[in-house]
């Protein structure tokens, strides 16, 4: 589960503006809008809240969920070292 305001602190970690990080989760920028303005929890479509929580984690991003133990408690982001792309989702060299 990842809340509106874990979105927008995970993409104000990571500089991005909501047209990136609609391309980097292979989402539509209307899909991440909607997403952020949400109460609370974000709910929707399973494989775009798997494409979303997979694209910021890929980018390093941990979300913490309630519960989880952490100096302050309650939910957050944490912003890890990236994890590389697997070969097959890298581009052929030179086209980047």
């Amino acid at each position: 589960m990842i809340t509106a305001a874990q979105l927008r602190a995970a993409r104000a970690l990571l500089g991005l503006d909501q047209r990136a990080l609609a391309a980097l989760s292979g989402l539509s920028l209307p899909t991440i809008q909607r997403m952020e303005a949400s109460d609370g929890v974000i709910r929707g479509n399973v494989d775009s809240l798997m494409k979303l929580v997979g694209g910021l984690e890929a980018s390093g991003i941990e979300l913490i969920a309630e519960g989880v133990v952490s100096e302050a408690g309650g939910r957050g982001v944490r912003l890890r070292p990236p994890t590389p792309a697997p070969l097959a989702a890298r581009p052929p060299a030179g086209e980047d």
